[in-house]
């Protein structure tokens, strides 16, 4: 049975790589997910320039709130595509650690 090292497979140059190029990914979507998710209470709260009607009686402030919407969909089905590619590089991460264990 394989025991891992945790400490080692952390300090190796292919895991940290990994762990950079994963937070490089999340931290920007994560920040952009809090802004626009927030904005919308604020900017409505503070300022009147989304109670305007954009098309017909329908206000900026609607359609914000249906691109947070459709913000969430992107975002979600882009981090499904990026997750499933964070997994294949943990699978061969796996698989040459296992490789130089035995």
């Amino acid at each position: 049975m394989y025991k891992a090292d945790y400490k080692q497979i952390a300090a190796t140059p292919s895991f940290q790589a990994f762990l950079k190029q994963k937070r490089a990914f999340i931290v920007p979507s994560a920040i952009f997910f809090f802004v626009f998710y927030f904005s919308l209470p604020v900017l409505t709260s503070y300022f009147t320039f989304l109670n305007k009607p954009a098309i017909g009686a329908v206000s900026w402030a609607w359609l914000f709130a249906i691109a947070q919407f459709a913000m969430t969909w992107i975002l979600s089905t882009v981090y499904s595509r990026k997750a499933a590619h964070f997994d294949r590089y943990v699978s061969a991460l796996k698989a040459d650690l296992k490789g130089e264990q035995t």
